[in-house]
């Protein structure tokens, strides 16, 4: 069979570029196309080879479309201006079925929470290896089973802001609220037990495997004024733990919902730090924090996490600031390659 010919839009730093080698199915990239120059850096440092197109998909004509002469479509694109009613719409109108799914890295135990909505799409004529009309998969499909509906909900009541995994729907920074807060010392007793829970799930991985090992991690300790103002809104993990929240692109600038810090000093109890605050001043609260040795996880760390390989590097110029940004904007690579071979199937 010859080699896919794929198409890339939105395609960032190449997350989905990364996906299709990992799922070894025989394929060339023949486009990538996006408007972000600082990701584009990133892209071509990473693949040199491919050719690269800096402009909006509106920019393009069906002529220069057509020229390329591609058979599979990869692309992450952003929540707007797209619907998925209107992109379901016009995928059943050309003639494809298609497949939703919600899932997390944490189903391929990987202890990182970033569910996200996929879809897969086909040409009628080549037909998904399995069947679920009708249904939005929460689990990659076993294609002899007899029933992938099992771990699935009905599309009609999935996409309408439901929570299906807790504080990770939206990439928002904006505070959570009530019951949902993302808090250490007043979270509530669901929060504790979801919690524990995840870490003793043994099927994830902990979080030491995916850590840096000879960095200098000074200029990644959270700063005394933001260990003061948000000390109760900190998702904090060892590295032990079986979890993470998911990382946006405004972490390391921001603190609440944007993603987990590192708790260094392991032989330190949380508990007995947060509990003696109380009426403590601020340079004593602070003393009290800084016994945690709490530090941003490093975007090596955080590449680590959603699948890039070891050799997946940036230009020394992209700041870490920048690096942040373009890991919180991308996506889960071993989730993805697992999807694109199964499309391929």
């Amino acid at each position: 069979m010859e080699p896919l010919r794929v198409l890339e839009l939105y395609s960032g730093i190449g997350g989905m570029h990364q996906a299709l080698r990992e799922s070894c199915i025989p394929a060339q990239v023949v486009a990538a196309i996006d408007v972000n120059t600082v990701a584009n850096e990133v892209y071509k440092y990473n693949f040199p080879h491919t050719q690269l197109l800096a402009k909006t998909i509106e920019g393009i004509t069906l002529e220069e479309f057509d020229r390329l002469s591609f058979n599979m479509m990869l692309m992450s694109p952003p929540c707007q201006p797209f619907t998925r009613d209107l992109l379901i719409q016009t995928i059943e109108n050309c003639g494809f079925q298609y497949q939703e799914f919600l899932l997390s890295p944490t189903s391929l135990g990987i202890p990182n929470s970033r569910l996200r909505y996929f879809l897969v799409a086909k040409l009628q004529s080549e037909p998904l290896p399995f069947q679920a009309p009708g249904q939005v998969l929460m689990e990659f499909p076993k294609i002899e089973s007899e029933h992938p509906e099992k771990h699935a909900i009905n599309a009609e009541n999935q996409i309408e802001g439901k929570k299906i995994e807790p504080n990770i729907w939206s990439d928002s920074s904006r505070p959570c609220s009530g019951k949902a807060a993302i808090l250490f010392k007043l979270e509530t007793a669901e929060e504790i037990d979801r919690k524990h829970q995840q870490d003793s799930d043994l099927s994830v991985q902990m979080l030491k495997d995916f850590l840096e090992d000879n960095v200098d991690v000074n200029q990644y300790f959270l700063p005394p004024k933001s260990l003061l103002r948000y000390a109760l809104l900190l998702d904090i993990v060892k590295p032990t733990c079986r979890r993470s929240m998911c990382f946006t692109k405004g972490y390391g600038s921001y603190i609440e919902g944007t993603g987990s810090v590192l708790q260094t000093a392991e032989d330190v109890q949380i508990e007995y730090i947060y509990n003696s605050l109380t009426n403590l001043s601020q340079e004593e609260k602070l003393t009290k924090l800084l016994m945690l040795k709490l530090r941003y996880f490093t975007p090596r760390e955080i590449a680590n996490l959603l699948g890039f390989p070891p050799d997946f590097g940036f230009p020394e110029k992209i700041t870490v600031k920048q690096r942040y940004r373009l890991l919180g904007n991308s996506l889960n690579v071993h989730v993805v390659a697992k999807l694109i071979k199964i499309l391929y199937e």
